[in-house]
């Protein structure tokens, strides 16, 4: 079964405080009772509380505020972006559906993080660039725009119909974003510096090599291993010739 507990919905620099408590409410419906706001720290709490009812008050009173998108995802082991806009830049992108059915094994020991950009825009490319999965929601070509809390709903749902008939297995504890991160900028000033990212576009490459290792579902252990791995060549590359 998905561990609803270990499933935080993270809404990036929301502009209105009703859909925010229309999300609290949605997210209640669906068993899950965290919610992360980054970027907007002045919701009207009157407003949001109005539109999430008395029965998911208290949701509203618990969400956590973030003033910036990496320190609100540091401690998260598994994310999942959403977008309406399908494109390269992007990586493979997989339906609701899909993303529902592989949150059961990870949730067991993995917090994990459904991310939401503002209502008007989404989610940027460097805001995606954090996430191991992206979701689109399928809708008709005439009107694609989906309300904020009714993308929250249908992912929601999907993850609460997925918690039925799995077998209890469950993916050990990943890296979390922060390490990720770390990870990341490390091998970023490596490969900058013996050529091989191109110094003037150097994220560009870097985009496929996450997408890449973030098919692997990497370890806490496993980020140490490729971290030493760098120090390793960053040594020899600086000492070969003494």
């Amino acid at each position: 079964m998905t561990k609803t507990e270990n499933i935080t919905i993270v809404l990036n620099r929301p502009k209105y405080p009703g859909n925010v408590g229309s999300v609290a409410r949605c997210a209640k419906n669906m068993g899950i009772e965290k919610i992360m706001v980054i970027g907007n720290q002045h919701l009207e709490e009157e407003e949001m509380k109005t539109m999430a009812t008395h029965v998911a008050a208290d949701i509203v009173d618990n969400i956590g505020y973030f003033d910036h998108i990496d320190e609100a995802l540091a401690g998260f082991h598994y994310i999942v972006g959403t977008t309406s806009r399908r494109g390269n830049a992007r990586g493979p992108v997989v339906s609701p559906r899909e993303m529902a059915e592989r949150l059961p094994d990870i949730s067991q020991e993995n917090e994990v993080a459904l991310l939401f950009g503002p209502e008007d825009t989404g989610l940027s490319n460097d805001e995606l660039r954090f996430c191991h999965l992206v979701v689109a929601i399928p809708a008709s070509s005439r009107f694609k725009s989906i309300n904020l809390s009714h993308a929250v709903m249908i992912l929601c749902y999907e993850i609460f119909i997925s918690r039925a008939g799995h077998p209890e297995t469950f993916t050990p504890r990943l890296a979390t974003s922060a390490e990720l991160e770390g990870m990341y900028d490390q091998a970023k000033l490596l490969l900058t510096k013996s050529e091989f990212l191109n110094p003037q576009n150097p994220d560009y490459s870097m985009m496929h090599i996450r997408r890449l290792l973030s098919r692997t579902r990497l370890l806490s252990r496993e980020v140490k291993i490729l971290r030493g791995v760098c120090r390793q060549i960053e040594w020899y590359a600086n000492n070969k010739n003494t």
